[in-house]
C-alpha cells in the first residue's frame, strides 16, 4: 500500500518500512517480519542483518511469499540498500551528501492551487536522480550517485490544512460541520494522510532507496503546537482535540519515528517489543502511548524522541523541539532536561571519530537577529502575564529557539563547548526547515573555536509564504535594523546572547531541497530551487571549511 520506505542504514543493517493491505509476512532479502494492525492499517518493519559493509545490492519485497516491489512496469530503476564502510579512516574518501529540507504540502488536485504551490522540489530531485541513474545496472555505478541520507525536518504532512481531494474524503466518511471539521480527527485519517503524501512514483521511489531520517513539526500535529501552555489550555477545551493528539503521536510513531531507531535500539525499546508481540490490534498500546507523551509535555524528564544517526564520520542528532517542551512562564524549556542531557552527551561521545557534528532542529536556532530580539521580548512580556504577548506569539509563530531563552543559551553552551575541545570537528552545522525560506549563517563565540559552526535553514520543500514577509525576513538582517531592535531588546530586559552570527548567504525564496557535500574534513552546501519546468536550477554553493 505504502513503501517500501529505506530507513536507518548502519555497516551491516538496514531497516525498511512498509505499510500493506492486509496482515502478512513481509520479507527483505531473506529477511522477514510479521505484520501488525492499527485501525485496520497493516505495517511491518523488516531488520535486515548481515549485510557486507561498504556494499550496494538491489532489493525486492514479498508479501507472503509473493513480490509486491518493484511495481511491475513502474520503469523505475530497482531499489537499492547502500550500507555504510566500517573503517573510520580512509585514504581517498568518497563525498557524503546529506539533502536535507522541510514543509511539502502534497498534491492537491486543484489546479489554481497547484500553480500556486509551484513545483514538488524533492519530486524534481528525484526526477533528476532517476535520469542519472537510467541505464546505469551496475551497482556500484548506481552508488555513486546516490545521497548517504534525505533528512525531512518537519511538516511531513499538514494535519491541519489539508487539500481539497482530501477535505472530499473526510466528508464522505463523517460530518464536518462540528468536532475536528476539515481537519484529521483520528487514526485512519492520519493514514490517508501520510498515503496521500508519499505516494507520488517519483518521490516514493526515492524514499525506497535513500536512508531517510524525519522529525515533526507543528503542522504534522496542529499549528503552533505546545507553543506555549495558553495554546495547550486553549486545545484542551475542544472536545476533539484528545482523539485528535492521541491519532497524530501513535502515527507519527508509526510511519516516522520507527524508522529513525537503530536495529539495537528497536531491540531494547519497550513499546516496540510490546507491539510485534501482541496479539490483535496494538491501538490500545499506541494510544496510551501517545496520550502519555502529551501530557508528559512540561515534565523535565519527558519523552524522548530525539535519536542519533552516525554516517561515517559524520554524525547527526536530530531533536525533538516540539513534543519534550517544558511550558511554565517560570520555566520555557525548548527540550526537556533529560533529552539536553542526553543531547549532551551523544555531542560529546567519541569526539575523535567525528569529523562533522550535524545537529537537526526542525526549527531554525540562529534566526535574522531582529527576529530573535522581538522573540525573546515576547517571551519576557507573556511571562510578565501579557495577554497581547500570548495573543501575539501564537498569531506570527513567535516560538522558535530565541523564544525559548533558556534553551537559546544551553545550545550555545553546548555548541561552544564542542567546538572549543581539543578534538573539535571540524564542522558543526544546525539544519533547520520550518521558516519558508532558505539562509545561511556563520556563528561565533567570544573565544576562538576550532570548529566553524553555521546556521542551515532550508524551506519549504513545497509551500509558499506571503510576498511581504519576503520583505520582513530580509529587513531581519539589515544592520541598522538589528542595531536597533538589539538597543530596545536591552531596554526591555533581554541579555547579551551568548553567541554571535552573521547571514553569508540568503535569504531566498522558492520550493527549494539543500545539499550538504562532505569530502573527508571539508563540507560544502548548495541550494536548488525547483522551477516552472520541474527541474532543479541552483541558487547558491558556499563552502564550509
Amino acid at each position: 500500500m505504502l513503501g517500501p520506505i529505506l530507513r536507518h542504514v548502519g555497516t551491516r543493517t538496514a531497516t525498511v518500512w512498509v505499510e500493506t493491505a492486509g496482515p502478512g509476512v513481509v520479507e527483505v532479502l531473506g529477511h522477514r517480519a510479521p505484520t501488525f494492525a492499527v485501525q485496520e492499517q497493516h505495517y511491518a518493519l523488516v531488520v535486515v542483518r548481515d549485510l557486507d559493509p561498504g556494499t550496494c545490492r538491489t532489493y525486492d519485497v514479498h508479501v507472503d511469499g509473493r513480490r509486491v516491489w518493484p511495481l511491475e512496469g513502474s520503469g523505475m530503476p530497482p531499489s537499492r540498500i547502500r550500507t555504510r564502510p566500517t573503517s573510520s579512516v580512509v585514504a581517498d574518501p568518497a563525498p557524503q551528501r546529506i539533502v536535507f529540507g522541510s514543509c511539502r504540502y502534497p498534491p492537491t488536485g486543484d489546479p489554481e492551487l497547484e500553480r500556486g504551490l509551484g513545483v514538488d522540489a524533492l519530486d524534481a530531485y528525484a526526477a533528476r536522480l532517476l535520469a542519472r541513474l537510467e541505464g546505469l545496472a551496475d551497482d556500484d555505478g548506481a552508488a555513486a550517485e546516490l545521497p548517504d541520507a534525505v533528512c525531512l525536518l518537519g511538516d511531513q504532512i499538514y494535519a491541519d490544512e489539508t487539500t481539497p481531494r482530501t477535505q472530499e474524503w473526510i466528508r464522505s466518511r463523517r460530518g464536518v460541520d462540528s468536532g475536528a471539521g476539515l481537519e484529521i480527527a483520528d487514526y485512519p485519517e492520519y493514514a490517508h494522510l501520510y498515503s496521500e503524501t508519499w505516494s507520488d512514483p517519483e518521490v516514493r521511489w526515492l524514499l525506497s532507496t535513500v536512508p531517510t531520517s524525519m522529525i515533526f513539526d507543528d503542522h504534522d500535529i496542529r499549528d503552533d503546537w505546545n507553543t506555549s501552555q495558553a495554546w495547550r489550555a486553549q486545545m484542551a477545551q475542544q472536545d476533539w482535540w484528545p482523539a485528535r493528539i492521541r491519532a497524530g503521536l501513535a502515527s507519527y510513531w508509526v510511519y516516522q519515528h520507527l524508522g529513525n531507531l537503530d536495529p539495537d535500539t528497536l531491540a531494547s525499546d519497550a513499546l516496540y517489543q510490546a507491539v510485534i508481540s501482541a496479539d490483535g490490534d496494538v491501538w490500545p498500546l499506541l494510544g496510551e502511548y501517545a496520550a502519555r507523551a502529551d501530557a508528559a509535555v512540561g515534565n523535565p524528564e519527558g519523552i524522548r524522541w530525539s535519536y542519533r544517526w552516525d554516517l561515517g564520520r559524520t554524525r547527526l542528532l536530530m531533536i525533538d523541539s516540539r513534543c519534550g517542551r517544558v511550558l511554565n512562564d517560570d520555566e520555557r524549556l525548548m527540550v526537556n532536561d533529560a533529552t539536553f542531557t542526553w543531547i549532551e552527551e551523544q555531542a560529546a561521545e567519541g569526539p575523535d571519530e567525528v569529523d562533522h557534528l550535524l545537529l537537526g532542529s526542525s526549527i531554525p536556532w540562529l534566526m535574522p537577529p531582529a527576529a530573535t530580539q522581538v522573540q525573546a521580548m515576547n517571551e519576557r512580556s507573556a511571562a510578565a502575564g501579557s495577554g497581547v504577548a500570548e495573543r501575539l506569539r501564537q498569531a506570527v509563530d513567535l516560538e522558535h529557539w530565541p523564544a525559548f531563552r533558556a534553551s537559546f543559551d544551553r545550545l550555545a553552551r553546548l555548541v561552544e563547548r564542542v567546538a572549543s575541545s581539543s578534538s573539535a570537528p571540524e564542522t558543526i552545522c544546525v539544519l533547520s526547515g520550518d521558516v519558508h525560506h532558505c539562509y545561511a549563517a556563520r556563528a561565533g563565540f567570544a573565544t576562538p573555536t576550532r570548529s566553524r559552526v553555521y546556521q542551515l535553514t532550508c524551506s519549504p520543500v513545497r509551500n509558499g509564504v506571503p510576498w511581504f514577509m519576503e520583505y520582513v525576513f530580509a529587513l531581519g538582517w539589515v544592520r541598522p535594523v538589528v542595531a536597533l531592535v538589539r538597543r530596545l531588546g536591552r531596554w526591555w530586559g533581554v541579555p547579551e546572547e551568548p553567541v554571535t552570527w552573521d547571514p553569508i548567504g540568503g535569504p531566498w525564496f522558492g520550493n527549494a531541497v539543500a545539499t550538504l557535500e562532505i569530502t573527508g574534513r571539508t563540507a560544502r552546501v548548495r541550494w536548488e530551487r525547483s522551477g516552472r519546468d520541474g527541474r532543479l536550477e541552483p541558487v547558491a554553493d558556499l563552502p564550509l571549511t
